[in-house]
């Protein structure tokens, strides 16, 4: 496990590539996709950050978010002050104030 610094950046190059994933999946306790990460432009910061609470701890639930609150760094900060800026981060802060946990399932790609 990672010790969070202060910015995103330099977290980002702590944990693994995201090279060979196409996508991540959260999945509720029913069953059901509830979001879904793209390994595009943009989101490749979330993607990574998702893909290694997965292999860190398994799943999202409280311990997992409050982590990957820290790693994020500034951008949790800026969440907290523009709800809807950052959907990944938010999803983040609603397990860590008690929100149902959430499965992550990482989908290789196929090319």
């Amino acid at each position: 496990m990672i010790q969070p610094g202060a910015t995103f950046k330099e977290n980002l190059q702590q944990i693994p590539s995201v090279d060979g994933v196409r996508r991540i999946d959260l999945v509720d306790r029913n069953g059901d996709v509830v979001g879904c990460i793209e390994n595009q432009p943009g989101k490749q910061g979330s993607l990574a950050v998702y893909q290694y609470l997965k292999q860190t701890f398994g799943a999202l639930d409280g311990t997992a978010a409050e982590h990957g609150l820290a790693v994020f760094a500034e951008h949790t900060a800026d969440a907290r002050n523009r709800p809807g800026a950052h959907p990944n981060v938010d999803r983040l802060l609603e397990i860590a104030a008690g929100g149902d946990p959430l499965q992550v399932e990482i989908v290789a790609d196929s090319r």
